[in-house]
């Protein structure tokens, strides 16, 4: 597989991705890369912490197309780092927000509620 920053997938289409995911999904990471192959140590963390708590989630690859996703992001988080986590529709935060939710035993409840 090779990165290709050049996506053919334009803003319009990225925003009703993140849109439907979002909306569709009672869990979801937005990452880099994708369960099999995080492509960075935060987006490793959040897949395991989510992982530690819920069976199953769907996770979103930005890598195709970074900026797009990190503008649609925009609009529901108002976070400008990846990954971001949405459970029922509502941001929870970045690999760190889940670090410290995890640490102070409230991730699961976040994350099943």
């Amino acid at each position: 597989m090779t990165f290709q920053p050049d996506s053919e997938l334009d803003t319009e289409a990225v925003q009703e991705r993140v849109d439907e995911a979002i909306e569709t999904n009672d869990v979801v990471l937005f990452m880099k890369g994708n369960q099999l192959m995080p492509q960075c140590g935060y987006s490793a963390n959040a897949l395991e912490l989510i992982g530690k708590h819920v069976e199953e989630f769907e996770t979103v690859d930005v890598l195709p197309a970074l900026d797009e996703f990190r503008e649609a992001l925009s609009s529901h988080s108002d976070w400008e780092t990846i990954p971001q986590t949405f459970v029922d529709g509502e941001f929870v935060g970045g690999s760190d927000i889940l670090t410290e939710l995890d640490e102070r035993g409230e991730l699961e409840t976040t994350l099943t509620t």
